[in-house]
């Protein structure tokens, strides 16, 4: 099997899929990847039981070559990450991350435990040289197309240093999804103004400002300012992070179900809804959140991408085709480099005002 980096001079790529981890079985897991092979030409290696998955793999002729791993357990849901790490050797989310640490995959989709699928993947993986933590991300649809959230969850807390990180790394993702050269950056705050939140968070721009010249730093964004797009990346600590998921989420939901009741009420809103048929159906595939479906692990030496437990078909392919994307692209090279530049200049700062100022390093000694 191919190695990453024989993979980087040319195809085939290779994703290694948790086809437990979902909450409804294998089912949407196959079919999500049934649903992106097409599109992406890559070989599929899937890790479960080989006697639940083989009729369903085999009913689907895209995904003729896929290879199956056999691994008889499956992380419940309930797991805690301890337990996962102690007695989880036997699961298909430890045998499909542990295929990207031996170089056998390119990257990793899981839908199971978030907690236990970054419990074993910093095991696996390990940390990039220079990060102190991994930041989840997310894409946010916005008007101008997409904005790349982190952290959403994977730190309840971030002091100055990583929320430093965090954006270097949100920046560097959203350049391996686009192909932006200079994605602009946003640190999430109560204000816009300078002045505005906590020591920590004023700290974190003063220094993206000042040692990471390079970036193109906009400054604190507002809440409204991410569905907004008024930055490419928006960083935060997981807490707030995923606060503002979970009701972005909750409130496509909410209107979607408004939308459905208004052109469903009478008669006459159902002939009007079928006169704009293909309005509302290009409006349901915007607001859905399974269109943007996928949470990168980010600062970690391999690519892991977490999927919703509850994705259909289709989110399981968006997860499917962010994790080949980002496959094709050496980017966590990038930010190993970023931080190590960052850092550099923040030492030379640091020594230039006496050892005054906070230094970025602090995080990653």
């Amino acid at each position: 099997m191919t190695t990453i980096e024989q993979h980087r001079e040319g195809p085939p790529l290779v994703l290694a899929i948790d086809a437990m981890g979902g909450d409804a079985g294998p089912q949407p897991v196959i079919d999500g990847a049934a649903r992106a092979a097409a599109r992406l030409g890559a070989r599929f290696v899937f890790f479960g039981d080989e006697a639940t998955l083989s009729p369903l793999i085999a009913e689907r002729k895209v995904l003729a070559g896929s290879q199956i791993r056999h691994a008889a357990g499956a992380v419940a849901m309930t797991d805690k990450p301890m337990h996962v790490l102690r007695r989880g050797q036997d699961t298909s989310m430890w045998a499909a991350v542990e295929a990207v640490k031996a170089g056998a995959a390119h990257a990793v989709i899981s839908g199971g435990n978030t907690g236990a699928l970054m419990a074993v993947a910093k095991k696996h993986l390990e940390m990039i040289d220079g990060v102190d933590r991994p930041a989840i991300s997310a894409l946010w649809p916005t008007p101008r197309g997409r904005t790349v959230v982190l952290d959403v969850g994977a730190n309840v807390e971030a002091d100055e240093n990583q929320l430093v990180q965090f954006a270097i790394m949100g920046e560097a993702f959203f350049r391996a999804l686009t192909g932006e050269a200079k994605p602009s950056v946003g640190l999430l705050n109560v204000g816009s103004e300078d002045l505005k939140g906590h020591e920590l968070i004023r700290t974190a721009a003063r220094v993206l400002r000042e040692a990471d010249p390079e970036m193109a730093f906009k400054g604190f964004i507002e809440g409204d300012g991410i569905s907004k797009g008024e930055a490419d990346v928006v960083v935060t600590d997981g807490f707030t992070g995923n606060i503002a998921l979970k009701s972005a989420e909750g409130a496509a939901r909410l209107v979607g179900g408004w939308v459905k009741e208004a052109l469903t009420g009478t008669l006459n809103a159902k002939l009007g809804a079928m006169m704009m048929m293909p309005g509302l159906r290009k409006l349901k595939d915007r607001i859905d959140p399974s269109s943007v479906n996928g949470g990168v692990f980010l600062g970690l030496n391999g690519i892991v991408v977490k999927s919703h437990g509850g994705a259909d078909a289709r989110g399981v392919a968006s997860a499917v085709e962010m994790a080949a994307s980002l496959a094709r692209r050496p980017f966590t090279d990038e930010v190993a480099e970023t931080v190590r530049a960052v850092m550099r200049r923040r030492e030379t700062m640091a020594a230039g005002d006496g050892g005054a100022t906070p230094s970025v390093t602090a995080a990653a000694e």
